[in-house]
């Protein structure tokens, strides 16, 4: 294979957003040939805009069986990524996912086992792992720079939406049309990162998430959670949609120092010697390490979302290792999970979480949904 024939299923925002790119040849060794949408609307911009010779299906897996792709990008709403993406396995479709990889991680979980039985590339589209700030930060963990992890702090509330947006369909911000809100649809990405940079999954999770707090909605749209990990660590994060001006602060404290990032900038207050060395040996009285406050030059741009599909291609091309494997999508997943969960069940939840009381606790939120019963009736 010299180039890979792809298709891209769903033709919603970010399903048009990878077709521009694509056409404008931003990425190599890629050929866009069929596309996907059960909506009409969607196939009649496509018919426009897709490019010349792209097949249309309204049925996605008629677009699979079609002999027209070798691998499929999945854009569709958050429930059916799983479902679409087992499809593709099945078929031996290369696959690669938008955010997030599901909605609960019992359905995440059997994508991958599913993926696990095939040979086929899969990717997620974290498209944030291409940043050269958390990059950076990640390089400054791996290299035991930082040391050990001693606590970990994300204020993210950047993400104000206002009630227009959500009254803009009606399956925004519902259990039935989305399965949840902050964490799900705007908190994929920092979620993924709060773990892939620090290389830790919390042990325990303990979350309090207000729903419809600011907003006409039924799901969360203000989140605090702590968390607890295995090596002693703490670590809080804050997220919500209804704060104008918002947050977005990394704060991560480590033996031999701290780094934040804020504003597009990296800061790492590096103490000359570790806390456990000044404290193992310091005989004054108040004292603290010697700390130097370095502003660490980041190089580079980042290629987003066209560099996960550059490096997905380059993955089926050439056999490039994968910047976000497509079974790492559980690992956020798990926590926004568990923050709900958390909160539902007003307690500590453990990690990894009881899937299926998890999805028994959205069920129920599904079925006794107002928000459900008052489309039914409209």
């Amino acid at each position: 294979m010299s180039v890979v024939r792809l298709g891209i299923i769903g033709l919603g925002n970010m399903g048009k957003g990878h077709i521009g790119y694509l056409n404008r040849g931003e990425v190599k060794g890629v050929k866009l040939t069929a596309v996907s949408d059960s909506a009409q609307a969607g196939l009649d911009w496509a018919t426009e805009h897709a490019g010349e010779g792209v097949a249309l299906f309204s049925d996605p897996h008629e677009l699979m069986d079609s002999g027209l792709v070798d691998g499929v990008l999945i854009a569709t709403p958050h429930y059916s990524h799983p479902e679409l993406a087992i499809a593709c396995f099945e078929r031996g479709l290369h696959v690669l996912v938008e955010k997030p990889a599901g909605v609960y991680t019992k359905q995440v979980r059997e994508m991958n086992e599913a993926a696990a039985r095939t040979s086929v590339v899969f990717s997620m589209m974290y498209n944030q792992r291409t940043n050269p700030l958390y990059q950076k930060l990640k390089d400054l963990v791996d290299s035991g720079e930082l040391g050990e992890i001693r606590r970990t702090n994300w204020i993210i509330t950047n993400w104000y939406r206002s009630q227009s947006y959500y009254d803009s369909g009606t399956w925004r911000a519902t259990w039935a049309g989305e399965g949840g809100g902050v964490l799900l649809n705007q908190d994929p990405h920092q979620l993924d990162l709060w773990q892939w940079t620090i290389n830790m999954m919390p042990k325990r999770v303990r979350a309090f998430c207000y729903f419809g707090k600011h907003r006409n909605i039924e799901v969360e749209d203000d989140v605090t959670a702590f968390v607890e990990y295995e090596n002693g660590a703490t670590g809080v994060f804050v997220t919500s949609t209804g704060e104008a001006p918002g947050t977005n602060r990394l704060e991560i404290s480590g033996d031999r120092g701290k780094v934040v990032i804020e504003d597009n900038k990296l800061v790492f207050w590096r103490n000359r010697v570790s806390e456990r060395e000044f404290n193992a040996t310091y005989k004054g009285g108040f004292g603290q390490p010697e700390c130097w406050k370095c502003e660490i030059p980041v190089k580079g741009t980042n290629p987003d979302h066209k560099g996960i599909t550059q490096n997905w291609v380059n993955a089926i091309l050439h056999g490039e290792k994968l910047i976000a494997p497509g079974e790492e999508g559980i690992k956020g997943l798990m926590l926004s999970n568990a923050m709900l969960l958390s909160t539902w069940k007003d307690d500590w939840v453990e990690l990894p979480i009881d899937e299926d009381l998890y999805y028994e606790k959205l069920q129920e939120r599904i079925a006794n949904s107002s928000f459900k019963k008052e489309e039914t009736l409209a």
